[in-house]
């Protein structure tokens, strides 16, 4: 056969030499029995160098006996086939190198003999290439992994820094609110020193005209028969003084509860004693006709409780009951137990406190629409509503305008 593929030289070497392929072509025993240029050239042999050999000497040595078994298997189906579908295959150079390669198979017979013809591709440059770009591609993923690391701290660094931004912005606006507040209330401050300034000059020097006055009435009036005349105006003058004992009373309470020496004494005391002396000075007080409606014969008991500070705030509304209230009019005086819980009420039947006064009552120095022409601080419920908040209790009102206003207070004793 080697013969006949002699004779046919021309015919071979224009078809194995115009493909650019290496061709090899082997026969069943898989000697070579021809190969083209690009072949030689590709395995590192001269032209017509590689006929006669084994088929071995281009395959690696480690896949020599699978190599064989597999080329039989091809031989004996005869069939077409692309050589090393899922793996890599390498060819074997003259000087022992091994390269990548892919081969096809073509199968056919001449003169009753079986070959196999092989087209084989040099694909190192690919293999580099693909070296390369997954080398580039690893490189690609490294940086990227990098960069995104990087991002994602810059991200947090950046939340960090937002956080803390906010955190500062937080910071200002709390310190300008602060700052705005302390205004406000240095404003409010100064506004209530001219108020509280007008206010004391006015109330002290209302009724210190009117002593002064009924004290100089008082000297004319030296005949046995004008004992009438000074009795009248000695009332003035004790009515006069109560109300500036009183007004001081206020002044000096507020002056303890904003300084924060606002402590309360607890001790024992009488609750009769406590009512009638409530009621002793309120009746000194009273406009012609006004009576105090009071249970006289109250049980006597023991409570423990600031005495001064409760005299002070039930003073205050029988005071502002009598004020507020016309002549010939009836104020009541109640009193009773809840629980732990001592009640007190005081009703009256005055002009009341309009409607839409009635949310600022307990705010210092404030006077409702229709007591702005009587004397009066403004202060006296203020101080009643602090100092029971700060005992434990409370106080809350129900008032009608011109029919009358209830003040309930509730606050806790002990019955010894």
């Amino acid at each position: 056969m080697k013969e006949h593929f002699q004779q046919n030289k021309d015919i071979l070497n224009i078809l194995f030499e115009a493909a650019s392929e290496g061709i090899i072509v082997v026969n069943s025993s898989q000697v070579v029995v021809a190969s083209n240029s690009a072949a030689a050239v590709m395995f590192g042999y001269e032209k017509g160098e590689l006929t006669g050999k084994d088929l071995d000497v281009l395959i690696p040595r480690d896949y020599h006996k699978i190599h064989h078994s597999h080329v039989d298997q091809f031989i004996e189906k005869s069939e077409k086939r692309q050589m090393g579908h899922g793996r890599d295959l390498y060819g074997v150079k003259k000087d022992g190198s091994l390269f990548p390669v892919e081969a096809g198979l073509n199968p056919f017979e001449m003169k009753e003999e079986r070959f196999v013809m092989s087209l084989i591709i040099d694909i190192s440059v690919r293999k580099e290439t693909q070296r390369q770009i997954r080398e580039l591609n690893t490189r690609l993923e490294d940086k990227i992994e990098i960069r995104t690391r990087e991002l994602q701290e810059s991200i947090r660094e950046l939340k960090r820094l937002n956080l803390d931004l906010e955190d500062e912005i937080a910071k200002r606006k709390a310190a300008e609110r602060k700052i705005k507040d302390a205004l406000q209330k240095e404003k409010e401050l100064n506004e209530l020193k001219t108020k509280f300034l007008s206010l004391v000059s006015h109330e002290f020097k209302t009724p210190l005209s009117g002593i002064l006055t009924s004290a100089t009435l008082i000297e004319k009036y030296k005949k046995e028969e004008q004992q009438d005349k000074r009795e009248k105006h000695l009332v003035t003058i004790r009515n006069k003084v109560h109300y500036l004992n009183n007004i001081l009373n206020d002044f000096l309470s507020i002056e303890r509860l904003d300084s924060g020496k606002g402590q309360y004494k607890y001790t024992n005391f009488s609750l009769k004693r406590l009512i009638n002396e409530v009621v002793y000075n309120a009746n000194i007080t009273l406009k012609n006709g006004q009576e105090i409606m009071y249970p006289k014969e109250i049980e006597d008991v023991t409570l423990h409780q600031d005495e001064k500070i409760l005299e002070l705030i039930l003073s205050n509304l029988l005071g502002n009951a009598i004020k507020y209230s016309p002549e010939n009019s009836l104020i009541k005086f109640e009193l009773g137990f809840e629980g732990e819980y001592m009640i007190f009420e005081v009703e009256d039947q005055g002009r009341g406190i309009p409607e839409k006064d009635q949310k600022h009552i307990f705010e210092r120095y404030f006077r409702a629409e229709n007591a702005l022409l009587d004397q009066g601080t403004g202060i006296g419920l203020n101080i009643a509503k602090t100092h029971l908040e700060n005992l434990g209790g409370s106080i809350t009102f129900e008032s009608k305008e011109n029919k009358g206003t209830r003040f309930r207070i509730e606050v806790p004793v002990t019955l010894i």
